[in-house]
């Protein structure tokens, strides 16, 4: 059993963590490209690099957190967000500004949503699904903290002061995550022979499976890469006031934390794979209502709250998927070879959309979000067939 304070530290350092790194250019890089006087590509590409980092060292990372848990990792992962908050805050040019980008792009595979289910895969085996699902029920309001609180920030402070309040708040996490549990999960392992209670050697992933989870959770990964560099800027192109789109955007992570609320309570009857199903069938869906924001604000929020739901149950089956999928004692290396893909076209999104959206306004973004979802969802298909047989 993991203990509730072990679930507690984790959801608010993924709330924090979450919200001074993945979404601080969402809210803080409009007010940088308009400083720094460059192209709105070379300020998000900043972020397209930081996710390359986290597929360069997604596999070592988790190979590290198998053998040593999440304390070491996660702890070292604060200091290194300060240390990229700060870099970040200094950077008058290219040379220091993308530095500081490689540094947070670390800093991110080491404490965000895959190093906290990997610690607790480590401590949990089979038994991490409840607490993977309950840490991510904090982490979803990170944007519905950290977009309003980044732009209070930067109106007082501006956007260098802003960076480095959020560095200051990285440190502040440092007790929550030096505080995990060092142990490993000491029941029987599955495959154990039933006479001797020796462990069997980690079996070879089903290779289909395998590639599926990892097409569905890229596909999803692009999606929530965009949405958090240019939902806000979509919707305002659609014809929203700009502080209207701000809040709009913001309430998606109500609809993520919500959806989430309702997989801890309601959720132990599904299994990942239909949950799964169900997270994916809402991205389509979501996207299409958006169609209708500029004209009618109640679709977009409508859109905002049922695509942060499908985005917060989609986070929480990338976790508990590979608990069914795969075994647990390599849980750390394995999905950290599988998550690579997704943070390559993570870090394609957020150039991408912005290519598309200067080339086929807000509209032309939608439609392409309507695609990659309905991607997900066919892979999502495909991978329950599988399970199945």
């Amino acid at each position: 059993m993991i203990a509730t304070r072990t679930v507690l530290a984790l959801g608010v350092s993924q709330l924090v963590c979450w919200g001074i790194t993945y979404y601080l250019i969402g809210v803080l890089g409009p007010l940088m490209v308009a400083e720094l006087r460059w192209s709105s590509a070379a300020v998000y590409g900043g972020f397209s690099v930081s996710l390359l980092v986290m597929a360069a060292s997604s596999a070592a990372v988790g190979r590290w957190l198998d053998r040593q848990g999440g304390a070491w990792a996660m702890t070292l992962g604060s200091v290194v967000i300060a240390a990229g908050c700060l870099m970040l805050a200094l950077a008058h040019g290219a040379v220091l500004y993308y530095a500081a980008w490689i540094v947070l792009g670390l800093a991110m595979r080491l404490t965000l949503y895959d190093a906290a289910f990997a610690a607790l895969a480590r401590i949990g085996g089979p038994l991490a699904r409840r607490p993977i699902a309950q840490i991510t029920l904090l982490g979803g309001l990170a944007s519905t903290v950290f977009w309003p609180v980044g732009g209070a920030l930067a109106q007082h402070l501006g956007w260098r002061g802003a960076v480095l309040a959020y560095g200051l708040v990285a440190l502040a996490t440092i007790p929550l995550h030096a505080t995990l549990p060092r142990g490993r999960y000491a029941g029987k392992p599955e495959g154990a022979d039933s006479a001797t209670q020796a462990p069997m050697a980690a079996p070879t992933p089903d290779r289909l499976r395998a590639w599926l989870y990892a097409l569905i959770v890229a596909l999803v990964a692009f999606l929530n890469s965009a949405m958090s560099s240019h939902m806000i800027g979509i919707l305002a192109a659609l014809g929203l006031a700009a502080s209207t789109a701000v809040w709009i955007s913001a309430a998606r992570g109500i609809g993520q934390s919500a959806s989430r609320l309702a997989e801890i309570m309601f959720g132990r009857t599904l299994d990942p794979l239909r949950l799964n199903l169900m997270a994916t069938g809402a991205l389509p869906v979501a996207f299409a209502l958006a169609f209708a924001g500029g004209v009618a604000p109640a679709a977009a929020v409508a859109f905002s709250l049922l695509y942060g739901a499908g985005n917060g149950v989609a986070t929480i089956t990338r976790g508990t998927l590979p608990l069914v999928l795969f075994d647990h004692r390599v849980y750390g290396a394995v999905v950290g070879r599988l998550l690579m893909p997704s943070f390559v076209l993570s870090a394609a999104a957020p150039l991408a959309y912005a290519e598309v959206l200067e080339r086929f306004g807000a509209r032309g973004a939608l439609a392409l979000s309507v695609a990659v979802g309905l991607a997900a969802l066919a892979a999502s298909v495909a991978l329950a067939l599988r399970a199945r047989h």
